[in-house]
């Protein structure tokens, strides 16, 4: 199964002629030796002349700061970036004055999410959806910015159906997103399907398949099982059967991911968009096997 989807150059992309499309994903830093490592880290990144580095956003913007300060500094170091930015508890105001913000710190991309609400918080805010989000930013700044929003290829953990999962994606994209960042997935048939079942709905905009490299069993494991990734049998059981040899995990992981990787780009994806975890020695060795296939 292939997929029929197509790229767009966005505001600000400054990827080489003829290169295939990446970006990266990074969370602020907690500590000041945190920023510090994340600096040499994105400089080694850079290296692959990424589309857009995007910057994480905290349960209920608890790291809007954190957020916007390293978003600041991706600008600075001439990199175009782009900010989360979730609506769950958020006024009207003060998404005007957040837009107002990153306008003025010169970003043109953002990631558009409904997010997630810290524990024991109310619902709140004047948001419920992450498509009322995209249609107030459209609203209020027409094409200001380009707009990414998420997809998930093996359904939301929090959906009733698939159905209703792909009817809310829909909406996201007639409330006027550009393109969508999807959750990471280890199947690329998955990925494909849900393009597919999109572009019949009528959301026929690029969707950039999001990858997670395989560096810890146990870190994986837990990630998935809280985002519902899913986990291929045959992968979840390799890993286990390392235990703690980390080089075996780490070469088994690469072999995997850069596979996927591979599929993916032959099968018309129209980029790829890394979670780094804030390290770049994985990332980085995907490119390079991906280069030599």
């Amino acid at each position: 199964m292939t997929a029929s989807v197509s790229s767009t150059t966005p505001p600000g992309a400054d990827a080489p002629a003829g290169a295939f499309p990446v970006s990266f994903e990074f969370f602020p830093p907690k500590t000041p030796e945190g920023a510090v490592k994340l600096r040499a880290v994105r400089q080694a990144l850079y290296a692959a002349r990424p589309e857009f580095c995007s910057v994480t956003y905290g349960a209920g913007g608890s790291t809007q700061q954190g957020t916007f300060d390293t978003v600041r500094e991706i600008v600075a170091e001439g990199v175009p970036a782009a900010s989360h930015f979730s609506c769950i508890g958020a006024s009207r105001q003060s998404v005007r004055e957040q837009l107002d913000q990153l306008h003025a710190m010169g970003v043109t991309r953002l990631v558009a999410l409904r997010g997630d609400l810290p524990s024991g918080y109310g619902q709140g805010g004047e948001f419920t959806y992450a498509s009322d989000l995209v249609a107030f930013i459209r609203a209020e700044t027409g094409d200001r910015f380009h707009i990414e929003v998420a997809a998930y290829p093996e359904v939301h953990p929090q959906a009733r159906t698939p159905q209703a999962d792909l009817a809310a994606y829909v909406a996201k994209v007639r409330a006027g997103a550009d393109a969508a960042i999807t959750q990471y997935f280890y199947s690329a048939d998955a990925y494909f399907r849900f393009v597919d079942d999109a572009a019949r709905a009528g959301a026929d905009i690029p969707v950039v398949p999001g990858i997670m490299p395989i560096t810890s069993s146990s870190q994986l494991l837990r990630f998935s099982d809280a985002c519902g990734a899913e986990i291929p049998r045959w992968i979840r059981l390799r890993l286990q059967s390392y235990g703690d040899d980390l080089a075996s995990i780490r070469a088994f992981g690469l072999d995997v991911v850069a596979g996927l990787c591979e599929r993916l780009r032959d099968g018309g994806a129209p980029g790829l968009h890394f979670y780094t975890m804030n390290q770049s020695a994985a990332s980085l060795d995907l490119l390079a096997r991906l280069r030599q296939g």
